[in-house]
């Protein structure tokens, strides 16, 4: 094992065995996850999960601030970095936030890149050119890190197939959906889904078990989620007897995360 390395894998190893106490001492888990988006809100959500010691997983893709950069790029690696020291686990969103469109007849996919170069524009690839795609956000995360992703993925839009799947599975990823309570509106109009209906509803259907998705800043709502919703929903959950673990702990994924618990 090379020496630089190292200092990653032994990250990876303790963030496993905090989340594993954690768990330990739980039996209504919750799975916060956030995907990228504007990262608006990321100082924010950022100070919350601090104070609240919550644990997260968050999915990287490299998408367009609201000061033009991207996610990814070098004004924000030290966030990143930030968040892995502080035990937070990480997958991939694809790079360029691709969204599978359709399965093509002689094999491959038709795909929807949103950012990037070819961005807005229906391209094919094989399962080949997707496990790149799911890798580059990896290489990235490692890049401004120092540590190593877990082999996680969520497609942008939850949008897949079975072939998709199969595919990223036959490289080593693990596909995470959210579960229909977990979807807490931070997309959709705040005008017809105003922040308080969406914390009542929330507070109303999760049920231990569940996977939460929202997103670090979201272009469409006027009305930004985060700061209205995410800590009373955190404190409501926790005043119901939730608790909060990163995805580490989910019974469909530890078996795999800590068979194989970070990538390369």
């Amino acid at each position: 094992m090379q020496r630089s390395i190292v200092p990653g894998l032994v990250a990876a190893a303790l963030a496993l065995a905090a989340g594993s106490a954690q768990a330990a001492a739980c039996d209504k888990p919750l799975f916060l996850t956030f995907d990228t988006g504007h990262m608006g809100v990321a100082p924010l959500v950022a100070e919350v999960l601090a104070r609240q010691q919550v644990k997260a997983t968050f999915f990287l893709a490299n998408e367009k601030t609201l000061n033009d950069g991207r996610s990814l790029d070098a004004q924000w690696a030290p966030w990143w970095k930030a968040r892995a020291a502080e035990g937070h686990l990480f997958g991939s969103h694809t790079f360029d936030h691709v969204y599978w469109r359709a399965d093509r007849a002689g094999g491959g996919f038709d795909m929807r890149p949103t950012f990037g170069p070819q961005a807005d524009h229906v391209v094919r690839m094989d399962a080949a050119a997707y496990c790149a795609e799911l890798q580059r956000a990896a290489t990235r995360f490692t890049e401004m890190t120092g540590q190593r992703m877990a082999p996680l993925f969520r497609a942008p839009g939850g949008k897949t197939s079975p072939a998709l799947l199969a595919a990223a599975g036959q490289c080593g990823w693990h596909h995470v959906p959210w579960s229909p309570a977990g979807f807490l509106g931070d997309e959709l109009s705040s005008e017809q889904f105003p922040n308080a209906s969406l914390l009542q509803k929330a507070l109303r259907d999760i049920r231990p078990g569940d996977i939460l998705l929202a997103h670090l800043g979201i272009w469409s709502r006027q009305d930004p989620w985060a700061p209205a919703v995410l800590e009373p929903l955190i404190t409501g959950l926790k005043q119901r007897g939730h608790c909060f673990a990163t995805l580490a702990e989910h019974p469909t994924y530890r078996d795999a995360l800590r068979a194989t618990p970070t990538r390369p």
